[in-house]
């Protein structure tokens, strides 16, 4: 089960969660729907290649990743979407495009979107198109240490 090493992890550190099992979805808004959770509470993992080297974009699912404001936050000469063919390899546990944003597990720097901060509780998926995580936002940032950047803008 791709959720069992996110749990694992979690319970070694005594972090309070919820995981909800929902129909199986695939975008943010079907995610949200079929979890009953708040859209601007669910979190997406996009992964992107800075300087040819894979990380982790964490931003609140109803936003997008802002390119420039990111390559200019992290001094990057290049930054880029990464493709499912590139990264699939990394998260063997992992259902694509359902990759926790805990990088730390997965050898990977984490960028989280300032405006995440703000929320006091967050939800994401947990390694399959079928399961959340919920937590408070500030046990996530303790336990990834992310770096926390302005990257992130409203999707209209």
């Amino acid at each position: 089960m791709p959720v069992q090493k996110l749990k694992e992890f979690l319970d070694s550190h005594n972090i309070k969660y919820v995981t909800i099992s929902h129909s199986r979805a695939f975008t943010a808004q079907e995610t949200a729907a079929s979890a009953h959770v708040p859209v601007k509470e669910l979190v997406k993992t996009v992964i992107v290649k800075i300087d040819g080297k894979m990380a982790m974009a964490v931003l609140p699912a109803s936003s997008k990743v802002d390119f420039d404001i990111l390559k200019k936050a992290t001094g990057s000469a290049t930054i880029e979407i990464a493709n499912e063919k590139e990264f699939k390899d990394l998260f063997p546990d992992c259902e694509i495009g359902a990759m926790p944003p805990f990088g730390n597990l997965y050898g990977m720097e984490v960028f989280v979107a300032k405006s995440l901060t703000e929320d006091r509780e967050i939800a994401f998926n947990a390694g399959s198109h079928r399961e959340l995580v919920k937590l408070t936002y500030k046990d996530f940032e303790r336990l990834v240490k992310p770096k926390i950047v302005k990257f992130s803008v409203e999707i209209k």
